[in-house]
């Protein structure tokens, strides 16, 4: 079925959402197996296939990505002499916006009209005694705006901060709704003032109203949220969003912040690991403090692997909100971390899949102009589905980031099942209580923006001319995607020669093409690869060698099920090899490059493959930092499809998403799932979800003890 909108029809996305709905319905049989939305500025493919009476794809009317921002957000800044409150400047806006205009994002965007929130709207949170005081700055002159600004703590007010306010909050809402709606999939709100620290009744941290906060009570009043995840990320503490929500279990709030044992703003005791809630909602808010200075991409990694995203998958949103707050990223004079701006990327390829791909981003902090303009750009280039590029650094954690990793896993061991089989254990003595601060870099501004122009030519690569490359049999039965690229092979005479078969010859032109494609793969003229074959481990092995022969100096390659042929690996490191099957385990082969996972699950519960993934798999793949990942599945396969397509998802965010899928021609399902999910053509929704079986986990912990020798990253306790 195509349907065919004219650009300005493009609205009628929600109404053909609802007849999609019903088409695709959880019925024996589906009524429609492939749609196509056209306008003329957006395509959407959306293959839908079945399992028995399951649907593996939950498909949403989306125009793509929604960028919210207006220059009137700028009007308002300090008036009088404030080191405090200096920073938050309303260039932090237009430095954003112009660097998304130089990346050529804007105009991918679907730009929304920004909106002044209603007071109705303000006092889903707020105190109407607050919402007063912030309307009567108006007319306020500046000895009365200084004298109203002191009631609160490092926070200042202008005669245009409350119309500012509205705005910031209503265009919130307004990337809220066309998320929730299905007129976007997923969105940015570049806004100011930010809001993650404001509370009932009071400013706070440059903040006037909560925009998170009253976006979750939106969401949870006008479309019947019941589960929403809050990512904070920002460098400070979100107090104000734990103290709304730490008695309600409807939102799971998580923030990872410069503590210092205490002694960085706000100062809280209640920013602790051990700050996990009130009655109904103990166990709902997540903690994660810093301790040190310095924390790099390889600490803000372990804390998604460890912490957050095992729990947030058990969790299973309904929506995603996230505190994007960019003073965590290197150069930045509050945060005094090492965060790279793409690892803003990485952070948001994962959330992406939470909650069916609906993800809205809003700005709080960053404060050097440079930095935080080129992570937010790397934040939307992710949202509208562009390689993630290459994460730079070694993926070894600071010992006092392995501490607050375990001390979070620790506390919230009581109330999450995915951390029901793991050893975890209170560090009580943390190694840098008492210890002065090590030193930050010391970097002029001009250098340090020197430092990232050259850092950001240096892991930005122009986009593979073809996004999937398909290599698959003559006369294959399969339903690719028109925006793949599929090859099939006609038999030459010269393959035909010395040929016992038609079967072997199939083969043959099978596997060679498939070296071909290999090749586009290493020399980036294609962004992926599915090679659809007879006998998968064989043409995996293959791959291998051809990939090595033509330079790559980092071969991942996970098999799934049953193979034929392992592939030769030596101890060299040019290879690592993991095995996925339900089979016991193998003799220990005591090599760090070839490694096994017992892990089976039943194809009609709810997954726990998710934990598997996050607390082994990953890790070990961004330690290794491979230049092409290559995923077999073979027969016998313990898994299931949407595990498949989970793991084929998230490995793109490496090698810079030169990913290349072996899969076995009887596996159809397997292989119309992933042409959806390595296009990147719709949402996918992975849940649900369940915590993995004793015994699995177990496996899982066999595994981890020997590795984690050598790849630091999958260690969460001190040892």
């Amino acid at each position: 079925m195509v349907i065919a909108l004219a650009p300005e029809d493009v609205s009628l996305s929600r109404r053909l959402g609802l007849i999609l709905a019903w088409l695709t319905s959880d019925k024996s049989e589906p009524l429609v197996t492939h749609c196509r939305l056209h306008s003329e500025q957006h395509t959407l493919h959306l293959p839908l296939y079945s399992e028995g009476s399951r649907r593996h794809c939950r498909t949403t009317m989306v125009s793509g990505t929604a960028l919210v921002y207006d220059e009137e957000m700028m009007n308002y800044r300090l008036l009088w002499d404030d080191p405090e409150c200096a920073i938050e400047v309303p260039e932090r806006l237009s430095s954003s916006f112009k660097r998304l205009q130089d990346y050529d994002l804007v105009r991918r965007c679907l730009q929304l009209p920004v909106r002044e929130a209603t007071e109705e709207e303000i006092t889903l949170v707020h105190s109407p005694e607050y919402l007063d005081v912030v309307k009567g700055t108006q007319t306020m002159d500046v000895d009365e705006l200084r004298e109203t600004s002191k009631k609160y703590i490092a926070a200042y007010f202008h005669q245009n901060s409350y119309r500012c306010a509205k705005l910031s909050l209503g265009g919130t809402l307004q990337l809220v709704d066309a998320v929730m709606s299905g007129e976007a999939l997923n969105g940015m709100a570049l806004i100011r003032p930010p809001g993650h620290h404001s509370q009932r009744s009071e400013s706070n941290g440059f903040c006037v109203f909560n925009n998170v906060a009253v976006a979750a009570e939106y969401a949870k009043s006008k479309y019947n949220v019941q589960r929403i995840l809050i990512v904070d990320w920002d460098v400070h503490h979100g107090q104000g969003i734990q103290y709304i929500f730490e008695d309600d279990p409807s939102v799971l709030y998580f923030s990872w912040h410069r503590y210092e044992h205490g002694s960085f703003w706000p100062m809280l005791r209640e920013s602790d690991f051990d700050s996990v809630g009130k009655g109904k909602g103990t166990g709902f808010n997540i903690n994660l403090p810093w301790n040190q200075i310095g924390m790099g991409n390889a600490d803000y990694m372990a804390a998604f692997f460890h912490v957050l995203l095992p729990l947030a998958f058990e969790f299973n949103p309904e929506l995603v909100l996230v505190s994007a707050g960019y003073d965590s990223g290197i150069g930045d004079p509050e945060g005094l971390m090492s965060a790279t701006p793409e690892c803003y990327a990485h952070l948001t390829h994962m959330l992406m899949h939470l909650a069916g791909g609906k993800i809205c981003m809003i700005l709080e902090g960053g404060y050097h102009l440079r930095c935080l303009s080129e992570s937010v750009s790397m934040t939307v280039r992710t949202l509208l589905g562009d390689p993630v590029p290459r994460l730079s650094g070694e993926m070894t954690l600071c010992y006092s980031a392995l501490e607050s990793i375990q001390n979070a896993r620790h506390a919230h061991s009581p109330y999450w099942k995915c951390l029901l089989h793991d050893e975890t254990r209170l560090v009580e003595e943390m190694s840098t209580e008492g210890m002065l601060p090590p030193e930050p870099l010391q970097t002029g501004a001009s250098a340090m923006d020197e430092l990232l122009e050259n850092h950001m030519k240096r892991i930005l690569h122009p986009t593979p001319p073809i996004t999937t490359l398909v290599v698959a049999p003559v006369g294959n039965i399969f339903h690719f995607l028109e925006d793949m690229q599929v090859e099939e092979g006609a038999v030459t005479t010269e393959q035909a020669t010395n040929v016992t078969s038609q079967d072997e010859l199939n083969e043959n032109v099978l596997n060679s093409k498939m070296l071909s494609a290999v090749e586009k793969l290493v020399n980036r003229k294609t962004r992926n690869c599915i090679t659809v074959c007879p006998h998968a481990s064989l043409s995996a092995a293959a791959a291998i060698q051809q990939a090595l022969h033509l330079g790559s100096e980092r071969v991942f390659c996970v098999l799934i099920g049953d193979v034929e042929t392992k592939p030769e690996i030596s101890n060299d490191g040019k290879t690592l090899c993991l095995t996925i099957s339900g089979d016991k385990m193998p003799e220990k082969t005591h090599s760090p490059y070839q490694t096994f996972l017992q892990w089976k699950e039943s194809p009609h519960e709810g997954s726990s493959f998710f934990y598997s993934l996050f607390r082994f798999l990953l890790p070990l793949a961004y330690s290794y930092q491979p230049d092409l990942v290559i995923l077999t599945v073979g027969s016998n396969r313990s898994i299931g499809i949407k595990d498949i397509a989970l793991l084929s998802s998230l490995l793109q965010a490496l090698a810079d998403g030169a990913v290349l899928a072996v899969v076995s021609e009887a596996e159809k399902e397997i292989i119309e799932a992933l042409c959806n999910i390595l296009v990147k053509c719709a949402s996918m929704y992975f849940g649900p979800y369940k915590a993995p079986a004793k015994d699995c986990a177990q496996s899982l912990t066999q595994e981890l003890t020997v590795m984690q020798t050598t790849w630091r990253i999958l260690q969460c306790i001190a040892k």
